[in-house]
């Protein structure tokens, strides 16, 4: 049950820290936001609101039809994405990462003390420590695979069409999630909320999308305003 902690972040003032604050270009960000945006970053490194760790199990893969994939251990992921995206694969990651709760707990008290400019300005910086968490994350399971001659896929994420959000709970129950601090609403949102779950494949020659691939993928892409278009 591997679980990577310690992972460095870091975040400045970047162009993946403006996208998801919904805004263009350092130039078209007005002086005032500019300086939010600075001084929220350094309160999230001087106040540690950051603590990235990843909880992740790998499965043999058993079997596979067009709408399951049927793993070691009698487990089974439903939908037909992954059939779809990774039929060669040989064994499945079950991957969960959060930032932790410190950085929401901080929008909550800015968002009831009355600044709630800084608090949605402070959850788009934690969004953005989760965008790049995932990359580092992939990095070191990648290292980890290579040695058996094997490649990962790009992740998949529950919600993408063919992936159906209710697996979710079954994603949790197949990664160690305690061990991170990662649980489930009974609504089937992730708590803390600036965690994300995903699957990767493994094997000889996986699938690697582009970001903009990503994006196009995603059930959201036609109202979303962080999409990256190619």
């Amino acid at each position: 049950m591997p679980v990577i902690r310690d992972i460095p972040l870091s975040l400045d003032y970047n162009d993946e820290v403006l996208r998801r604050q919904g805004l263009g270009g350092r130039s078209k960000v007005r002086p005032e936001i500019k300086k939010v945006i600075t001084e929220l970053l350094a309160e999230v490194e001087k106040g540690g609101l950051l603590e990235p760790a990843v909880a992740y199990e790998r499965y043999p893969i058993t079997a596979m039809d067009s709408d399951r994939m049927s793993l070691e251990g009698d487990r089974a992921i439903e939908g037909p994405l992954l059939p779809a995206t990774f039929p060669e694969a040989k064994e499945l990651i079950v991957l969960i990462a959060t930032i932790g709760p410190r950085l929401e707990k901080r929008v909550t008290e800015y968002t009831k003390s009355g600044g709630a400019l800084r608090g949605v300005v402070l959850d788009g910086i934690g969004t953005a420590a989760v965008d790049r968490l995932i990359p580092e994350a992939l990095k070191l399971i990648a290292a980890e695979v290579a040695s058996r001659g094997y490649e990962i896929s790009s992740p998949v994420n529950p919600g993408m069409p063919g992936f159906p959000m209710t697996e979710q709970w079954n994603l949790l129950e197949l990664a160690p999630v305690r061990e991170i601090g990662v649980s489930l609403s009974s609504s089937g949102v992730l708590i803390p909320r600036k965690s994300t779950s995903m699957v990767i494949g493994i094997g000889p020659k996986m699938t690697r999308w582009t970001q903009a691939e990503v994006c196009g993928r995603c059930s959201l892409k036609e109202s979303c305003p962080y999409k990256i278009v190619s």
